[in-house]
């Protein structure tokens, strides 16, 4: 009976491969999420005022899906909200450029990871929170401590390991924390499962706010990122995970250590968006539709933010060896968020060329002064009231902590 079934269905089988041939798209027609950073079009006019809200289209290739109807493909603005995140991206970039600069001149030491190149992730996601919200990540954390309210002085304080940095200049280039923004955060993936806490904490009291909770594409594997899915999933936890693919973890393309590269698609029960990285537009409508989804009950998902960094992995890394400068210079030059957002701008008569100029002189003066202030800070004294604060809460600190030996010991 099973040799029989068999016959018949090999008997079938080249009447079933033309009926499934003449059914499928061809190559031409397939489409997949583009990476073009000036994709949005507009829809009308853009009107005088500046904070008059206009309407814009985004590209049809913004976004694509998992188990899950995609956002809308227009968008609300304003003329000063678009020229606020062209500046926050400006300055980020001008804050990562000085950072590489600081550390070329060893006055930075240990490890830094730039974000060069991912700028519209950090600021499509924050323009589309509130400061009640969460956000968690990894190690490349500058430009997100900066959107979530960090100073450039006290990022770059803390690059330097100076007292006044953000983290006392304890935590360096992977350890940085503010109000809503929870690092920052050195091992790989573990911010995931604490990022899903987070979660727990405003489902738990109440609170109709999210948890954006960021890794990348090389902590994409990690077990502790699936154990936060499924709790997350199980608990309706107002989470939106998000894979950063900058396309290589550390050394390795993205096809080289995932089965799947399909990021979004890594929640399984988990509905899932895909979204272009390099369009802060597209970044924020994502984010935006997201928070509403999670916030009303509907439990997790999981985005995929298609990015790409321009330095290698930190700055010990010269990101060449891997792949080849054409790709680099190609990304840079067709697909830059900030020169895309710029065009955008122009195009629609948002702002014109001298106030672009304007904007970019001052978010070089704002960085280059915060920069001098962060550098004339004092270094931390080496006592043990600095090395030993802030472990416990004041108040519960033991009589004493034991030091190298038995006999030396630190008393509060």
């Amino acid at each position: 009976m099973f040799s029989r079934a068999l016959r018949v269905q090999r008997a079938a089988a080249p009447s079933l491969r033309a009926a499934r041939a003449a059914r499928a798209p061809t190559v031409g027609a397939f489409r997949t999420v583009t990476t073009d950073a000036a994709s949005a079009s507009l829809e009308k006019g853009v009107p005088e005022e500046d904070d008059k809200p206009f309407t814009i289209n985004l590209s049809d290739e913004s976004f694509e899906t998992y188990e899950l109807d995609p956002p809308p493909y227009t968008l609300e603005t304003t003329k000063n909200e678009l020229k606020n995140m062209y500046r926050d991206m400006v300055v980020t970039r001008q804050m990562e450029m000085a950072a590489d600069r600081l550390y070329k001149e060893k006055k930075i030491r240990g490890f830094c990871h730039l974000s060069t190149g991912q700028e519209a992730v950090a600021t499509g996601i924050e323009y589309a929170l509130d400061k009640e919200d969460d956000v968690i990540t990894a190690y490349r954390c500058h430009g997100y401590a900066l959107m979530r309210g960090a100073t450039v002085r006290s990022i770059i304080g803390e690059l330097l390991g100076r007292r006044e940095g953000i983290a006392y200049g304890k935590g360096g280039s992977m350890h940085m924390f503010s109000k809503g923004f929870y690092g920052g955060n050195g091992i790989v993936g573990a911010q995931v499962p604490v990022g899903a806490g987070l979660a727990f904490a405003h489902k738990y009291t109440g609170r109709k706010q999210a948890s954006v909770i960021l890794y990348g594409d090389g902590a994409s594997n990690q077990g502790q990122v699936f154990e936060a899915f499924n709790m997350a999933k199980l608990w309706k936890l107002p989470a939106l995970f998000g894979c950063e693919n900058n396309k290589y973890g550390m050394g390795t393309a993205a096809a080289r250590s995932s089965a799947l590269t399909d990021y979004y698609k890594r929640g399984q029960y988990i509905p899932g968006l895909k979204v272009n990285g390099m369009d802060v537009l597209a970044v924020k409508a994502a984010v935006k539709y997201g928070k509403e989804w999670a916030i009303n009950d509907n439990g997790p998902l999981v985005l995929e933010y298609v990015t790409y960094r321009y330095g290698g992995h930190s700055m010990s890394d010269p990101g060449t060896t891997y792949r080849t400068r054409e790709e680099i210079q190609r990304m840079r030059s067709t697909n830059d968020p900030i020169a895309g957002l710029k065009q955008k701008m122009l195009d629609w008569n948002v702002v014109t060329e001298e106030e672009l100029k304007g904007i970019d002189k001052e978010a070089r003066k704002h960085v280059n002064e915060e920069v001098a202030i962060a550098e004339a800070m004092p270094v931390p004294d080496t006592t043990p009231q600095i090395l030993y604060e802030d472990i416990y809460v004041k108040g519960s600190e033991p009589q004493y902590i034991r030091g190298r030996t038995a006999e030396e010991n630190y008393y509060f």
